[in-house]
């Protein structure tokens, strides 16, 4: 009888282990780390460096995206060494220019499938889309298995134009193209800093296949509205251009946006958005 009884006991406990394990919630992030440049003054990122990884170590990132970072910034987030990163340089497919870097915590993802495509009317080469006249815009993106709940899931980490209106609206359209061809049916988490508000034409387009997390989240949204400062600490911030978006079967259990600031500075001229979700 008490063999049985402990047989019983034992069975519960690794069942609900199982549970628990399944549902164990990342820490997802989207942050547009500003580019190195000396014009920037005090903010420029020698200056903010460390507070960027303070603040990424203190909200215990699991995975994240990142939008403007060169490859000396990246290599400088890459000092807090449970992350490793990948995505390539939007000038020349390898390092050169801005990312839209991808970061992981290596003990608890593995990368099954990575790429990169361009924003343009051909994503598979490096070159500016339609009306943007800046920059050449690229999504960085790859499939996960999350070693802690055996979930599989595809990851996206973008950056639309911030001066083109068609380029916007065409990316839109392109972003919804290219996950449905690459994602397929599987759970996707698409992330970014897309430079318009949320009643423009491209973030309804994105919306026709992925929900918003500000919009799903099962509690209250966390922080201001807006996710832009322009390293300014009295910024109203009523603009929300930066987005962590979800597909269905992924639980958004809390949304927020972070307003760290050290002596009246932010890290960056943007605020991360941070969300803890659930992959079903």
């Amino acid at each position: 009888m008490k063999l049985t009884i402990l047989i019983l006991l034992a069975s519960i406990l690794i069942t609900q282990d199982g549970f628990s394990q399944k549902d164990t919630p990342i820490t997802i992030a989207t942050y547009n780390i500003r580019y190195n440049t000396k014009n920037d003054g005090i903010n420029a990122w020698p200056n903010r460096k460390e507070d960027v990884k303070a603040l990424i170590r203190f909200h215990e990132f699991d995975l994240f995206g990142t939008q403007e970072g060169l490859r000396e910034q990246l290599d400088g987030i890459a000092e807090l060494t449970e992350f490793a990163f990948l995505g390539k340089g939007r000038d020349d497919g390898q390092q050169a220019g801005e990312h839209s870097a991808i970061f992981y915590k290596k003990d608890r993802f593995e990368v099954l499938k990575s790429g990169d495509f361009w924003l343009s009317e051909t994503p598979d080469k490096p070159g500016k889309g339609w009306d943007a006249t800046c920059c050449n815009r690229i999504c960085s993106w790859a499939q996960f298995r999350d070693k802690t709940t055996k979930k599989k899931f595809y990851f996206f980490s973008v950056h639309f134009d911030h001066q083109g209106v068609e380029a916007r609206r065409q990316s839109g359209k392109l972003m919804v193209q290219k996950i449905q061809e690459i994602a397929k049916d599987e759970p996707v988490v698409l992330v970014g800093d897309f430079n318009s508000t949320p009643e423009t034409e491209q973030i309804k387009t994105i919306q026709t296949l992925l929900s918003d997390s500000h919009e799903v989240t099962k509690t209250p949204v966390y922080g201001p509205e807006g996710t832009f400062n322009s390293f300014k600490f009295d910024a109203p911030m009523k603009n929300r251009i930066d987005y962590i978006f979800v597909k269905k079967g992924i639980d958004v259990l809390k949304y927020g946006v972070l307003t760290d600031a050290k002596e009246q500075r932010y890290p960056s001229d943007h605020q991360p958005v941070v969300i803890k979700a659930v992959i079903r």
